[in-house]
């Protein structure tokens, strides 16, 4: 169950983002009476695909996954999200459902933002606007890098760059003791089977080595040229 802290336990002193920075006064006051800090466990969801989007999402500290819902056993991984990212943005520019679901990992702690704030602030503050357009605008462009790759590269290729990213994103924190052998398939958009195999394979010719869930890569740059390669 979810577990709700009133709004001054979720001060803006302690949201490390850059847009935040910008705000004025009368601003802060505005973005502060106008969330909640809320403790998700794991495997709760932050936001569900569909669902109507009232909150702009801020995530303070913790471990989710971003991911497109497919059929019943198939879904589509797109990102990890850390403490510092930001979750729901597209619901500030009249989007009135979310485009995409997010579950933690392990316990996440977020504060939820009432988009009719943001929307207020976007309006208000260009400096503000302009930080919250940018990250907006990299969310896309890592959607377009991951639909490029479902298109144009095979198998090991997809599985390789999946590993990478996943790699680099353990700063500070490991990642891969938090994802199962499907979550890593759903990043590489193959079936479970398919990833179960090829990393065997990638652990037989040396570019990694399997630790129960934890996986380490000893040739980085050879997955880089797989990856490479497609």
């Amino acid at each position: 169950m979810k577990t709700f802290i009133p709004p001054d336990d979720c001060s803006l002193g302690n949201i490390d983002a850059p847009c935040f920075r910008n705000l004025l006064p009368e601003e802060i006051d505005l973005a502060r009476n106008s969330k909640t800090r809320v403790i998700f466990r794991k495997g709760e969801n932050l936001t569900k695909q569909g669902a109507f989007a009232s909150s702009v999402l801020f995530i303070m500290d913790g471990l989710a996954k971003q991911y497109v819902e497919g059929d019943a056993t198939r879904n589509f991984n797109l990102r990890l999200l850390k403490g510092g990212e930001f979750v729901g943005l597209s619901v500030a520019f009249n989007n009135h459902t979310y485009q995409y679901s997010v579950v933690a990992l392990r316990e996440t702690t977020a504060c939820l933002i009432e988009k009719e704030a943001v929307t207020s602030l976007i309006k208000a503050n260009g400096a503000f606007a302009f930080n919250i357009i940018n990250r907006y605008c990299e969310q896309n462009n890592k959607l377009y890098n991951s639909i490029r790759d479902l298109m144009y590269k095979q198998m090991n290729g997809r599985l390789a760059g999946a590993l990478l990213y996943l790699w680099n994103e353990q700063v500070g924190t490991e990642v891969f003791p938090y994802l199962s052998r499907k979550d890593i398939a759903d990043f590489a958009g193959l079936s479970t089977e398919s990833t179960v195999k090829l990393l065997k394979t990638f652990e037989k010719e040396g570019l990694i080595s399997l630790e129960d869930k934890n996986i380490r890569l000893n040739d980085v740059a050879g997955l880089e040229q797989i990856n490479l390669r497609g």
